[in-house]
């Protein structure tokens, strides 16, 4: 009998991406923004010959944002993490990646890089967050705990923008901070740090590279989580592969929506980071991946449903929800004379639900009236209106408990959350009621982040390298044919 002796991955192979992948320790939270700060700094401190702390701007609210560059390699990669901060998964990649990189010089001459990881873009917007990052598995009390920006106050949507009738420019000092690094670095890869709520995993590319579907569909499979097989959060996104889409384009959605007919200024402000670092031709990736997942999510068998009516329910669905909160929100709207982050958001949010029941509503003409739905199609439809009355519903709640809280709300304020509330709880218990919802294990979540960074990174260097040899080897041949005539 022969003895079998263990190999180690070769770094810069898919392999080791998703053998390290393998090694993110077990986790059930995720950090605080005081909590992750501190420990890249302390991370700096140990290692100053190889961790280098920049701070590239400020927080609306006063907080120093760093970028934290480990190791000196030829190409710049950059990470961010926070860019929607009801998305924390990246916390805990940034704080892997950022161990596996200082604790491996192999690691780091394989893929001749220096990192740019930015542990936290948006730290204001994310400690309105960390009431459910102790517990993130129950959809319920983190739907109650939930903020995310209005559009114009998200990093990732905030980008100067210009295309027809369409003008951004104000650029938040969060977003400015980001677009400092990129101008400095030109890296060749951007990864922003995303996650999404229910179903499988999928990616955001901004362009086709030779290997990165098979890459990108390896890495889950290793992991035990499923590729996603739902509606695409938009209906103009462009597959490249099962869960692989390429990257949105702010300007692309205008013209789609215009093509609708609809008035694109009420889903399109600013430009996305897409947007932005195309300009530096870098290349773009965004994991999404949710906390949870269904059988029904991932199902790609016929569901016996038309797909057009599918889509016409989730379109009457949203229009109706956005008549509920909007309701809600023209009657609190006077007794409520702070501006506060979950009141801004509310007024944004609110009105787009009519408009995205419009925008659903627009596109059925387009339906082939005999496709069937997918059980997928048919549960993500659905989860969508669950997932916005939670979200939505939830922030206005808390907009309204702004005042309540403060013991500043009038009678008529408090009757109005009395309403909504017992609304939000109907909500609630409907989502609850679903069963076979499964949370997925935060670790082989954040290993899908790591893997596929690794993955891409390793597989852009191959590129650039045969692009390298190739011009060399037509050097050798012009010069050849030189001599020889």
């Amino acid at each position: 009998m022969t003895d079998t002796v263990a190999t180690t991955p070769t770094p810069g192979t898919l392999a080791d991406a998703i053998a390290r992948a393998q090694r993110v320790p077990e986790t059930h939270d995720f950090p605080t923004v005081d909590a992750l700060l501190a420990g890249f700094a302390e991370l700096a401190a140990a290692h100053p010959d190889l961790v280098r702390e920049q701070r590239i701007g400020t927080s609306r609210l006063g907080e120093p944002i760093h970028a934290y560059a480990i190791g000196s390699g030829a190409r710049d990669v950059v990470l961010v993490g926070g860019v929607h901060p009801n998305e924390p998964i990246g916390f805990r990649t940034l704080q892997h990646l950022a161990r596996e990189l200082v604790a491996d010089a192999d690691l780091r001459a394989a893929h001749d890089a220096t990192w740019h990881l930015v542990p936290c873009i948006d730290p204001d917007g994310t400690r309105l967050n960390e009431g459910w990052f102790a517990a993130p598995s129950d959809r319920v009390a983190y739907s109650r705990r939930f903020y995310r920006p209005a559009p114009d106050e998200q990093v990732e949507w905030s980008f100067p923008f210009a295309h027809k009738d369409a003008w951004f420019d104000r650029v938040m000092p969060e977003t400015q901070a980001l677009m400092r690094l990129i101008d400095a670095t030109t890296p060749e890869l951007m990864v922003g740090l995303h996650n999404a709520e229910l179903g499988g995993v999928y990616y955001y590319v901004t362009r086709d590279l030779d290997g990165i579907v098979d890459a990108l569909h390896a890495i889950p499979a290793a992991l035990d989580l499923p590729l996603d097989a739902g509606e695409p959060e938009s209906p103009d996104l462009e597959p490249l592969a099962q869960a692989v889409y390429r990257s949105p384009l702010s300007s692309e959605h205008y013209d789609y929506l215009e093509s609708l007919g609809l008035d694109p200024s009420t889903e399109v402000g600013g430009g996305g980071s897409a947007d932005y670092i195309a300009k530096h031709g870098t290349f773009g990736l965004v994991a999404e991946l949710p906390y949870w997942s269904h059988a029904d999510s991932t199902d790609t068998s016929g569901s016996g449903r038309k797909y057009r009516d599918v889509i016409a329910e989730k379109a009457a669905a949203l229009t109706e929800l956005g008549a509920v909160l909007q309701a809600a929100l023209d009657a609190a709207e006077p007794d409520l004379p702070v501006a506060t982050p979950f009141l801004r958001a509310s007024r944004a949010f609110v009105p787009a639900m009519a408009h995205m029941g419009t925008s659903e509503a627009a596109r059925l003409d387009r339906i082939d009236p005999d496709r069937e739905a997918t059980v997928a199609e048919v549960f993500s439809n659905a989860d969508v209106v669950r997932m916005f009355q939670l979200r939505f519903g939830g922030i206005l709640l808390r907009a309204i408990d702004a005042e309540v809280q403060a013991g500043t709300a009038p009678a008529g304020l408090r009757r109005v959350r009395e309403r909504l509330g017992a609304q939000y709880d109907a909500w609630c218990a409907a989502a609850d009621a679903v069963e076979g919802l499964t949370p997925l294990p935060i670790a082989n979540l954040v290993g899908v982040q790591v893997a596929s960074t690794l993955a891409t990174s390793s597989l852009l260097l191959d590129a650039a390298r045969a692009a390298t040899a190739s011009a060399a080897s037509d050097d050798v041949a012009t010069l050849a044919s030189g001599v020889t005539a």
